[in-house]
């Protein structure tokens, strides 16, 4: 029969058979959405070119007026907007599937070590590059101290 214990593991539970039909078969609660491009981070490489570093990032299927960069203190923050085309259900019941996904989408980085005042912005095909200028580094001051 069934090993019944105090321990959850062993206690038999009439779902956990159902549950892990269904991640099985749509791999997971609620099917894959959440692991769907839709809920992922667009994706970055970040390169150190020796004077700057620089930022490239996939933003596919986007228009260059959907896309923000702002600065916070020592943050950039890259966000990217796509709206719907299809807000409500189509009149004719033309839409057979729609994966496309529209949301907004948004990362931090650090740009702290980061000329902020210089950095340079390119959108072109799908791929947005950042050119972030390094702060010159600053040699301390000399100073005498006086003894007492």
């Amino acid at each position: 029969m069934f090993g019944i214990t105090r321990r959850n593991q062993d206690i038999y539970n009439p779902w956990r058979e159902m549950e892990e039909l269904e991640k099985a078969f749509f791999g997971g609660p609620m099917g894959r959405i959440f692991d769907a491009p839709a809920f992922a981070q667009f994706r970055t490489d970040v390169t150190d070119e020796g004077d700057h570093y620089l930022l490239e990032t996939d933003l596919p299927g986007f228009e260059k007026k959907d896309i923000t960069l702002d600065i916070r203190d020592d943050t950039l923050i890259v966000r990217a907007e796509r709206k719907s085309k299809v807000e409500e259900k189509d009149k004719k019941d033309k839409v057979i599937r729609m994966e496309r996904t529209y949301g907004a989408y948004q990362r931090s980085f650090d740009i702290s070590g980061v000329d902020a005042d210089k950095i340079r912005a390119k959108y072109t095909d799908g791929v947005l590059r950042l050119t972030l200028p390094k702060q010159e580094k600053r040699l301390p001051k000399g100073r005498r101290l006086e003894i007492e």
